[in-house]
């Protein structure tokens, strides 16, 4: 009795972020349901030929059972995010199919090299005899550069690989022009673009990934987090010391402080200075560094034991921009105080507002712009997997 079990891979998830499918899906019955809300949500879509193509061995081996062999399907999903995720959630679906079936041998059908790139972990687990890789057969009127060329813009996957690089060609080559003495930042593109290549060249790109990976595995949440914490502890008995300085400062101390802080000190009081909000305003602003470091510290202690969980998200890097944002509005805001409680007077032009204000509000556009992202990956995480299928 030998059991076949004849696989298809969706490594990038169109399945579940086209036509709400969540893998694995097991059964002639529910593969052929999940290969017809493919084809429907996307007619143009690869992965439904693939699917088709598994359903068509499958129906072939099927006929050609001898004894009690047995012959089964199954459709696996990766996640839009290629790559180490996406071959974490195959290997954990295959389990689940290997565990209900328990083949003998398998085979592997695909669209490309993309969905073969699961070939290793598939092996490691079940003996596979033969990869059959299917190929759309193209009107002459499709096979054009411009088709392409517009499917690649709208994958998501091509689309970095193709545009990233003709972008930061193009950001180069404007700098170059627009700054002074720019020629050598166009001279560094060839420069720049030949490391890029031959790091394409060499598989840089799957060593670097393999050291973070690395790096990941071998790291110590335990340690890191502990420094983080000493150094947020430390920073706050600085900031602390940093305070009782102020407050016990000579008037010239004092001085020199409200000097550092305010860009232009003409005008500006000595004796003024020398009453309680003053000092507290020149208190806060010496402290604050040292209060953003405490802060930086904590939160990055927090989110390193969530990437060593792997359940690292856009929020902790949120917490940590909210905290950018409020550094740069209070070193503002004291700025304008501590220039009125010294006696100047309240300028109000628009070279003066800005000096004072551009980098709390650039600081505020983008945290607004990476909640934007984070909110945007989220959804595309998230969204369509919530949606169970079970091939009915």
């Amino acid at each position: 009795m030998v059991r076949t079990l004849v696989l298809t891979v969706d490594r990038d998830n169109d399945l579940g972020v086209k036509a709400g499918i969540r893998g694995p899906v097991i059964g002639r019955k529910a593969t052929l349901s999940a290969a017809l809300r493919l084809g429907l949500a996307d007619p143009e879509e690869s992965d439904t030929n693939a699917i088709l193509g598994a359903l068509h061995r499958h129906d072939k081996l099927n006929e050609e059972i001898v004894g009690d062999d047995e012959v089964q399907i199954a459709l696996l999903t990766g996640d839009v995010r290629v790559g180490a995720r996406s071959d974490r959630a195959i290997a954990i679906q295959l389990d689940e199919v290997i565990q209900d079936f328990q083949p003998d041998r398998a085979i592997l059908v695909t669209d490309g090299a993309d969905d073969e790139a699961a070939l290793p972990i598939i092996t490691s687990r079940v003996r596979v005899d033969h990869v059959e890789k299917v190929i759309v057969r193209q009107s002459k009127g499709i096979e054009s550069t411009y088709y392409y060329v517009v499917k690649a813009i709208e994958d998501p996957r091509w689309r970095a690989r193709l545009l990233v690089p003709i972008a930061a060609v193009m950001i180069i080559l404007g700098l170059g022009l627009i700054i002074p003495n720019g020629t050598k930042l166009i001279g560094a593109m060839p420069l720049i673009f030949g490391i890029w290549v031959l790091a394409k060249g060499l598989g840089w790109e799957q060593q670097l990934e393999r050291l973070l990976g690395d790096m990941r595995a071998a790291a110590s949440g335990s340690l890191l987090t502990s420094l983080l914490w000493a150094l947020a502890l430390v920073s706050l008995m600085i900031a602390a010391v940093t305070v009782i300085q102020v407050f016990y400062g000579t008037s010239l101390e004092i001085q020199e402080w409200a000097s550092a802080i305010l860009p232009d000190s003409t005008g500006f009081d000595v004796g003024a200075v020398n009453n309680d909000i003053a000092v507290w305003v020149i208190a806060i602003d010496n402290a604050l560094s040292w209060f953003l470091v405490a802060f930086f510290s904590l939160f990055l202690s927090l989110g390193v034991l969530r990437w060593k969980e792997g359940s690292f998200t856009g929020q902790s890097v949120m917490l940590l921009a909210t905290g950018a944002v409020a550094f740069f509005v209070i070193s503002a805001i004291n700025e304008v105080a501590l220039g009125m409680l010294g006696g100047q007077d309240l300028n109000l032009s628009v070279q003066s507002v800005s000096d004072t204000w551009s980098l709390p509000v650039l600081a505020i556009l983008g945290r607004y712009l990476l909640s934007v992202m984070v909110e945007s990956l989220t959804e595309d995480d998230d969204g369509p997997m919530d949606n169970q299928f079970y091939g009915v």
